[in-house]
């Protein structure tokens, strides 16, 4: 009798043993991994938690200059999927990824993309996600690869895409009707590097940046004259420091304008920054794309009005 309970006992136990690994298995997730804050952001709103997101340039740090390690690498082999900018944001990672991801802009109208001078030659603007509609459109780029990973997830993918595109368009709306409190006279934003374009171009805002495209490269002598000579002129407020690069560039400036007999504040400094290449780190204000816009914004609205 007892080697009978022991056998029952035993089979037991195998059995408990073989269904929890049966539920492991089926609560382990896909993993996505996505170069940028701003990807990671779309991923999380179409998901909800479904998938394993891995961010591999960490936010708050220069996508330009950034420079993939070997854990970088890694994680973009074992991801169930890889989704990047393209348009040459990821700069150095951009051979990489073209081999092994998705990218979001590959559809892109050419029309509509913004074009920049970088060392007298002609490159795409890659800021594309201040534009609203270029963002909606890299949204419902990246829904469908979710979708085909996860196709039992579909319905749902497809309800989150549908209520975040909604958001995106309230935004829009919203951003409207705060520059409308800036004169139009006032709506020249000065920044240390080409991100705003798309931004000027769908908000009816002069963006001047002495730096150009590159985050790298020094801001010579020439560009600091001209933007200075701009901001006397036109007796503009404020210029902004951006997250991602150095506020000093922009107190040279300040210090060009005040020998020409006129202030401009600087607007920098621990919450007081354009975010431009990136979001903020989670849990800091900024740290998901509609909030960070917003933070742009009202940014602009009281340094400038």
């Amino acid at each position: 009798m007892k080697k009978i309970l022991l056998s029952i006992l035993m089979m037991c136990l195998v059995l408990v043993g073989c269904q929890g690994k049966v539920e492991k298995q089926s609560e382990s997730k896909k993993t996505v991994a996505a170069t940028t804050s701003f990807l990671s952001d779309i991923v999380t709103e179409i998901t909800k938690g479904a998938v394993e997101i891995e961010t591999i340039i960490p936010a708050g740090e220069d996508p330009h200059l950034y420079v993939a390690k070997a854990s970088d690498l890694d994680k973009l082999k074992k991801a169930n999927l890889v989704l990047y900018h393209g348009l040459h944001f990821e700069g150095k990672m951009v051979e990489t990824l073209e081999k092994v991801g998705k990218s979001v802009s590959k559809d892109f109208p050419e029309e509509r993309l913004g074009k920049l001078d970088e060392d007298g030659e002609t490159v795409v603007d890659p800021h594309f996600w201040f534009d609203i509609t270029l963002y909606k459109k890299a949204v419902m780029n990246v829904s469908v690869e979710l979708q085909g990973l996860l196709p039992e997830k579909k319905e749902e993918f497809s309800k989150n895409e549908k209520a975040y595109l909604q958001k995106l368009d309230d935004l829009d709306k919203w951003i409207k009707e705060q520059l409308a409190q800036i004169p139009v006279e006032s709506r020249y934003l000065i920044t240390p590097h080409d991100a705003f374009n798309y931004f000027a171009k769908n908000y009816n805002v002069k963006v001047h940046a002495p730096q150009g495209v590159s985050t790298d490269s020094e801001v010579d002598t020439s560009a600091i004259i001209e933007t200075a000579n701009l901001i006397v002129e036109h007796k503009i407020k404020a210029i902004f420091a951006e997250s991602t690069t150095s506020p000093e560039r922009m107190k040279k400036l300040q210090e060009a304008v005040k020998a020409k007999g006129f202030d401009v504040e600087v607007v920098s400094g621990e919450g007081n920054e354009l975010f431009s290449d990136s979001l903020a780190p989670k849990g800091e204000k900024g740290d998901n794309f509609i909030d960070m816009y917003k933070h742009n914004i009202e940014l602009m609205v009281k340094h400038l009005k």
